[in-house]
């Protein structure tokens, strides 16, 4: 996976985040403006769920532990992009224990980014 050719998406096409304070945005900070649109576009094609399902997960708790794994790969020397990347395919080689099945009801054995972002779009659409 490579996000810096994979972004084809044009800024129009993104949804603007809704959690500005905490989440993914809010734990990039000054680098979410650069950051959300790479993370939108690569976490849609690794899990092949829509724009607005990844908002959702970018914008819960589970986004800002995602943020957590991109910092730590810019902390490593790595270009935002290659972060994002980085992250995008270490929670798609994790998959869901029995533990997080039960707790989220996450198919057990399903990759932990294509899990969450559909549990917080399922909590997105029941909350509205």
């Amino acid at each position: 996976m490579n996000t810096t050719q994979i972004n084809t998406r044009s800024p129009a096409e993104i949804p603007t985040t809704q959690n500005p304070g905490w989440g993914f945005w809010g734990t990039m900070k000054e680098q979410a403006d650069a950051a959300w649109p790479i993370a939108m576009s690569a976490i849609s094609d690794a899990t092949h769920q829509p724009l607005e399902s990844v908002k959702a997960f970018l914008d819960s708790r589970h986004g800002r532990y995602f943020a957590d794994e991109v910092s730590d790969q810019l902390l490593a020397g790595h270009t935002l992009a290659q972060s994002i990347d980085s992250a995008c395919r270490t929670w798609m080689r994790r998959t869901t224990g029995s533990r997080t099945s039960r707790d989220y009801g996450i198919p057990t054995g399903m990759p932990h980014l294509t899990g969450f972002v559909i549990h917080c779009e399922i909590n997105d659409e029941m909350a509205a």
